[in-house]
């Protein structure tokens, strides 16, 4: 499939609806309003296409650049690539949804991520955080340093209180990640998320959301979810 027939075929699944949801969320013209699961037909049709993902991203329509992170090669692209995505990733859901995704099924995912972490820019910062989440729910404990990971956690409740909006989101996600999926650290991240306490997040025109990973982590322990793994990390 070529680019104009993933892009007609992304327009017929568009929703009115589902657009002005993710236009609330921060998208901006253009963009179809396609649910993520109605991708999944030309998703199988297509399988792994770096150069198309390529041309997809380029377009700047919401959801062509979504689905150019379903069908990515994620070991096809270098830093230079992620890093070029991440440019054009315009809000969280492009940054922590498409492109960090994207970056967890990379060998040098670590690596990026750790310089967008200390980038000082929002969604960079953000992404690199979240490419974590994304990372530590999926691979094995025994592909992370226990030492880096817990340094990451005490910078967590050193910086979040006056990060940016949306990298403090990825930071209590962070610790929520830590505290569920890593087993050696789920004490730490527990302790770590009571010192923090509640984190408000400010947002454009709607009422700030309160962050409490500490809640969330105990209400998985209590369910015995405590080390749990998902199988894949793009569906």
């Amino acid at each position: 499939m070529d680019l104009e027939t993933v892009m007609q075929e992304l327009e017929a699944l568009g929703k009115e609806r589902t657009k002005k949801m993710y236009i609330s969320n921060g998208a901006h013209e253009p963009l179809f309003g396609v649910a993520t699961g109605a991708m999944k037909s030309i998703a199988k049709k297509i399988k792994k296409n770096q150069p198309l993902a390529e041309e997809l991203y380029a377009t700047g329509n919401y959801d062509a650049m979504y689905f150019a992170g379903v069908i990515a090669d994620p070991e096809a692209m270098t830093e230079a690539d992620f890093d070029r995505w991440m440019d054009d990733a315009y809000f969280y859901m492009l940054s922590d949804y498409v492109v960090a995704v994207t970056l967890a099924e990379a060998d040098i995912a670590q690596e990026v991520a750790d310089k967008w972490i200390e980038s000082g820019e929002e969604l960079r910062m953000s992404g690199g955080w979240s490419c974590y989440c994304w990372l530590l729910g999926n691979r094995p404990d025994a592909e992370f340093s226990e030492a880096k990971l817990a340094k990451m956690l005490d910078k967590v409740k050193d910086t979040i209180h006056n990060s940016p909006e949306r990298t403090k989101s990825a930071m209590n996600n962070f610790v929520y990640t830590v505290g569920v999926s890593f087993l050696p650290l789920h004490v730490k991240a527990l302790e770590i998320a009571k010192a923090i306490g509640p984190v408000e997040m400010k947002r454009d025109k709607k009422k700030s959301t309160i962050l409490q990973s500490s809640e969330n982590i105990q209400k998985e322990a209590d369910r015995g979810k405590i080390g749990f793994k998902r199988k894949y990390v793009r569906c």
